[in-house]
């Protein structure tokens, strides 16, 4: 099979205007709209809004002689309902009749060439940062590369046979790293303020590049990431945070979302000044941090960062120290040791090691609660674990550092409180917000199902799974796309946030095709 890398750029290289004009007609021929073909057929359709974009109908293809369509339209003058069902029936319309006509899998392969991107070559005045390499975007709005998405896309690329794809965009985050000193939250340059919850190491994983070179370029670039997390060590006091760095009221040290800047983001600047002024007197600058903050969690919003679970303007993510950034530091620094000692630095292998065992005695202490019996959040204004019971405390079964009864504990408040008709639940707390009851996440199931088979809970990480894939499927029959979120108690597309639902979409691709390489027997089912 030819890499997409190949296809998208020959893709980008055709002519748009040669189909068309082999097609042209001589110069005095009148070429009739279809206004012009389905007269009142096309009237009826297009005043009663059978389809919610005008252009829809204009584009859709007939499926028999257009005269023959329009004499049985004259007959029947079906309405409402019974127009949309005649249109479908006679016309092939754009993203209508071939909902759920191929099985997920297939579905997703086909979508992969049409977010796969060539390297980019920002113009002057634009907000784009240059990239190396081939890269996939999520879909929709989301025009660019972005951090923690691509790691769940990237598992769908490998087992869905892209690896080039995997290892172009393995380049393109090793560069951003070696010219920005930290992976961005996405490929603009107002993102360069902050990051996202931090995937690289486990990207890695992913390689199948066993280049020397490359391992060395790879590890640094990991150490430097690293050092970005880290660089507040350096201003921390025993009773107070900076940048991502907390220091634990035991001296132990861990980390938090943060962004370098606390103005209001240049993507939601009209939301985050009118969240502000709500917050008054609180000065906005603080407000606007914790904001920008919570987008580098990519939990943008969830009651996880509010005082009150139903007001954004009491965010204070900064306060917050997350188990799952936690981890993921943890696991950071076992690949670093890993890779080091495979490079023969024991100097470096040992430091990286007994960074990753401090961690790990931090959050046992910290963020582990035992009375519960589940991972939690600490908040270091209050100088305790939040009350929020979220997807968020799988994350330790993700990375391996829970212990055998620590993950059983874990199952358990899954089971009780987390798993839901249509998949795994994001918190149990319904807000509003997009990171919140109803809605359910691709990241989230996927760490929840690998981090439970990994810990002795293989039928409930399948049950997850079964569940999860009938919501993305009954989605998919309805709608014929991919979203980036759904309401997993009712099996529908997701809401809430700062924009509209998405589709394309990256990390749902890549999780459903990674889920059905782990559990094929679940290929087609609607419901576990």
């Amino acid at each position: 099979m030819k890499s997409l890398c190949r296809f998208a750029l020959l893709a980008s290289l055709a002519l748009p205007g040669m189909a068309a004009a082999q097609q042209t007609p001589g110069a005095g021929a009148r070429m009739q709209s279809p206004a012009d073909i389905y007269g009142p057929l096309f009237g009826a359709v297009q005043q009663q809004r059978v389809f919610a974009d005008g252009k829809t109908f204009v584009d859709a293809v007939p499926k028999r002689d257009p005269a023959a369509i329009l004499a049985d339209y004259a007959r029947t003058r079906p309405q409402g309902p019974a127009l949309k069902a005649f249109v479908l029936a006679n016309f092939i319309v754009p993203g209508e009749n071939d909902r759920g006509t191929t099985d997920l899998r297939t579905h997703v392969r086909t979508l992969w060439p049409q977010l796969v991107r060539q390297p980019v070559v920002p113009v002057a005045g634009s907000s784009a940062l240059p990239l190396p390499a081939p890269y996939v975007v999520p879909g929709g709005r989301f025009r660019e590369i972005y951090y923690w998405d691509s790691y769940f896309t990237m598992l769908g690329l490998k087992v869905d046979g892209q690896q080039p794809l995997v290892e172009s965009m393995l380049d393109d985050f090793s560069s951003l790293i070696e010219r920005y000193g930290h992976i961005p939250n996405g490929t603009r340059t107002y993102y360069l303020s902050r990051s996202q919850p931090p995937y690289f190491a486990l990207m890695l994983d992913l390689s199948e590049n066993r280049d020397p070179a490359v391992a060395a370029r790879r590890l640094k670039a990991l150490q430097a990431e690293h050092a970005f997390w880290m660089k507040g060590a350096t201003c921390v006091t025993a009773t107070a945070a900076c940048l991502r760095v907390v220091r634990m009221p035991d001296g132990s040290l861990l980390n938090r979302y943060y962004d370098d800047r606390d103005t209001p983001r240049d993507e939601s600047y009209a939301e985050d000044v009118a969240t502000a002024a709500q917050a008054a007197p609180r000065a906005a600058p603080a407000t606007q941090r914790d904001l920008r903050a919570g987008a580098e969690s990519g939990w943008d919003f969830s009651s996880r960062w509010l005082r009150d679970p139903k007001a954004l303007a009491t965010i204070h993510t900064t306060d917050i120290v997350p188990i799952d950034l936690n981890s993921l530091m943890y696991a950071m620094e076992r690949r670093i040791a890993d890779r080091c000692a495979a490079a023969a630095d024991t100097v470096c292998a040992t430091r990286y090691a007994g960074l990753a065992t401090r961690r790990k005695a931090a959050i046992d202490r910290y963020l582990w609660q035992a009375k519960p019996a589940r991972y939690a959040d600490w908040d270091l204004s209050s100088g305790k674990p939040t009350a929020s019971v979220n997807a968020a405390i799988l994350y330790p079964l993700f990375v391996g550092i829970a212990s055998p009864a620590q993950a059983k504990a874990v199952a358990a408040t899954t089971r009780t409180a987390l798993l839901a008709e249509g998949g795994l639940r994001t918190t149990t707390l319904r807000t509003g917000l997009q990171w919140d009851e109803p809605n359910g996440w691709a990241p989230l199931q996927w760490v929840a199902i690998a981090g439970l088979a990994a810990n002795g809970e293989p039928a409930l990480a399948k049950q997850v799974a079964a569940r999860w894939l009938g919501t993305v499927q009954a989605a998919y029959a309805d709608t014929g796309k991919m979203l980036e979120k759904y309401n997993i108690e009712e099996r529908t597309p997701g809401g809430g946030g700062e924009y509209p639902v998405q589709d394309g979409f990256g990390w749902t691709n890549g999780v459903t095709s990674a889920i059905l390489e782990r559990y094929p027997d679940l290929a087609g089912k609607v419901k576990p």
